[in-house]
């Protein structure tokens, strides 16, 4: 594979999970309004356990680097390309604690969160779709 093809490829790949990512903030966002209970369930289940825990922080560091990768090509660069690189660090923070910190901290916080659900939801929309007009025009 020639380097041209190599870049083309991680160009697509980023393309993809950059898309991928507003997405499913825009399906958590109808989720949270339409089957809210399911909701709840799936945004308390990641800090369950210590698989659930490596796979948010993968997901994370994936879309963290599509994001920095993807962002000068996007609308609204350096917005985008600062969110890449929070997710990035705070990936790095959560990797740095042990998985049941992590959990804890999750069965404290995300129920508070929860009582907000339909701002959650507003605001999964409002940053999922500004992901695909932003990917879209760029």
């Amino acid at each position: 594979m020639t380097a041209d093809a190599l870049l083309t490829f991680v160009d697509s790949l980023a393309v993809v999970v950059v898309a991928l990512v507003g997405a499913y903030l825009i399906g958590l966002a109808l989720a949270a309004w339409f089957v809210p209970a399911q909701a709840q369930r799936f945004l308390l289940g990641f800090a369950g356990s210590a698989a659930k825990h490596y796979l948010e922080l993968t997901l994370r560091i994936v879309a963290g680097a599509a994001f920095v990768w993807q962002a000068p090509r996007m609308a609204g660069s350096e917005a985008f390309n600062l969110f890449g690189w929070v997710l990035l660090l705070t990936t790095t923070g959560l990797l740095l604690v042990p998985w049941r910190w992590h959990r804890r901290f999750a069965e404290r916080a995300v129920p508070q969160a929860l009582r907000h659900l339909a701002l959650i939801g507003l605001a999964s929309l409002l940053f999922g779709s500004g992901v695909l007009l932003a990917l879209g025009a760029g």
